[in-house]
């Protein structure tokens, strides 16, 4: 279920500009488990007066359990079909901001879905921020392993080259949130062309005298 949060804007401009643009479309946040998706997520969202949506709790709440259950239970592909549908139909919803679980990106029908339906972000974080974020939590199923650290870089090496395919990125690094969420939104606004509304192409300029 989506979440809506409606503080008082500190930048209205940019973001009703930013909200124009997008029209229909959503804003997915992609990247590693403890990027800070969902943190970074809600609080964009709530400055772009926009619903935040977790998928990996839509994920739950479909299945009736927790994933590390269904990990146990049903294996990681059996996950991964779920995640693809539940992405679909948040996605199909109309404009919200999206954190997305670290795997999903990876899967080329949700990467497709993303870019015709979203613009995409990455919060890129190293293995040092990942692992001092994650490591007291027991829910996250692909770090049960013997070297958690190892199994971090390994998922790094393999994901990386895979988030790279994101509209933008952005560093997720030991700063307070707002500042993380000041960059995604001036990175999403240069984006957007200066936030002309999709409705409407940017002027062209090509005619214009000096």
């Amino acid at each position: 279920m989506s979440e809506t949060a409606v503080p008082a804007p500190t930048n209205p401009t940019l973001e009703a500009d930013i909200t124009a643009a997008l029209g229909p479309r959503s804003i997915v946040l992609v990247g590693m488990m403890g990027a800070g998706k969902s943190t970074i997520g809600r609080r964009m969202a709530a400055r772009l007066r926009l619903p935040f949506t977790d998928a990996d709790n839509e994920i739950e709440t479909a299945a009736g359990m927790s994933i590390p259950d269904i990990f146990e239970t049903h294996g990681e592909p059996y996950f991964r079909d779920g995640e693809a549908r539940v992405i679909a139909r948040i996605l199909d919803g109309g404009p919200i901001v999206l954190a997305t679980g670290g795997g999903a990106f990876l899967r080329e029908e949700t990467r497709n879905r993303i870019r015709a339906r979203a613009i995409s972000i990455w919060l890129k974080a190293d293995s040092d921020i990942i692992m001092r974020r994650v490591r007291r939590r027991a829910d996250r199923p692909l770090l049960q392993t013997p070297d958690p650290v190892a199994t971090i870089n390994r998922l790094l090496s393999e994901r990386d080259p895979v988030y790279r395919y994101a509209d933008l990125t952005i560093a997720s690094r030991d700063v307070p949130h707002d500042r993380i969420v000041d960059e995604c939104l001036e990175a999403l606004y240069a984006h957007l062309g200066g936030a002309h509304p999709a409705s409407e192409p940017p002027p062209d300029e090509s005619n214009a005298t000096s």
